[in-house]
């Protein structure tokens, strides 16, 4: 018997208590993050897919390349892409997905009004205020979901910033929070990481406006009081280059996903 995946264990969870909201939303988060294999008709061209199609209702997807082989039993065409990435690719036709039909403990069917939800959910965008840190404490008070749900999500950010810690703070009029401070981030990884601590909020549960999220240089004065009061995550780091070519496969461009047809 193989190790449950991710997906596997918070579906049990979500299973295991219908009233149970909170798991309910680690589920769906695991099905925006993981990497989904999805099943297609015939071999994609360029850009465009065409889905198998389960009761013309649903597009089959899993989350085991060993899965999606065992269900079709032959060799077969398909797209690899993270959920989040399949969910925004149905946006606007009826179509839900079909998650590891009679391969795995976790199957289960997402109409289309699930898929809706989701992308308005993965689409909502965090506002941006500038504030003063008059003081860096402790973190306090904090769910122990919150915690898991950050972790969970800076263990994929890969190369994306040096670490994070969060903390406590006091800003300039004596309002108070918590900040989750990336030291060293890229640029061009700011939104994404302001995006993954804004859903980290919202599939835990979490009020809108219980964390705020800051970025350091490495040299910020600052850093040194989160490092010494605050709670450290470690996001992994890029491995070496490697300098053998390879062919992209649809989808592997954000800015063009794969087109339905």
């Amino acid at each position: 018997m193989t190790d449950p995946t991710p997906l596997d264990t918070a579906h049990a969870a979500m299973m295991a208590d219908d009233g149970d909201d909170a798991a309910r939303l680690r589920f769906y988060e695991r099905m925006a993050d993981v990497e989904l294999f999805m099943l297609l008709e015939d071999e994609p061209d360029d850009d465009q897919v065409s889905p198998v199609l389960l009761q013309d209702a649903y597009v089959l997807v899993f989350d085991r390349i060993e899965r999606l082989a065992a269900y079709v039993g032959h060799a077969a065409p398909y797209v690899a892409l993270s959920g989040r990435a399949i969910a925004g690719m149905l946006d606007g036709q009826p179509l839900g997905m079909a998650v590891n039909m009679n391969v795995a403990p976790s199957a289960i069917l997402l109409p289309d009004n699930a898929m809706a939800w989701l992308r308005d959910t993965l689409a909502h965008t965090p506002g941006q205020v500038e504030a003063k840190i008059t003081r860096v404490i402790p973190p306090k008070g904090l769910p122990e979901t919150l915690i898991a749900a950050i972790d969970a999500k800076l263990a994929t950010a890969t190369g994306m910033a040096a670490g994070a810690w969060l903390v406590g703070v006091e800003y300039e009029g004596g309002s108070r929070g918590h900040l989750l401070g990336f030291v060293g981030a890229i640029p061009r990884a700011q939104d994404a990481l302001v995006r993954a601590a804004s859903e980290a909020l919202m599939f835990s549960g979490i009020e809108a406006g219980a964390m705020d999220v800051g970025f350091f240089a490495p040299s910020d004065p600052t850093v040194e009081k989160l490092s010494r009061v605050g709670l450290r995550f470690d996001l992994p780091q890029m491995e070496p280059l490697q300098k053998t070519p390879r062919m992209e496969a649809p989808g592997s461009d954000p800015s063009k996903p794969p087109i339905l047809h």
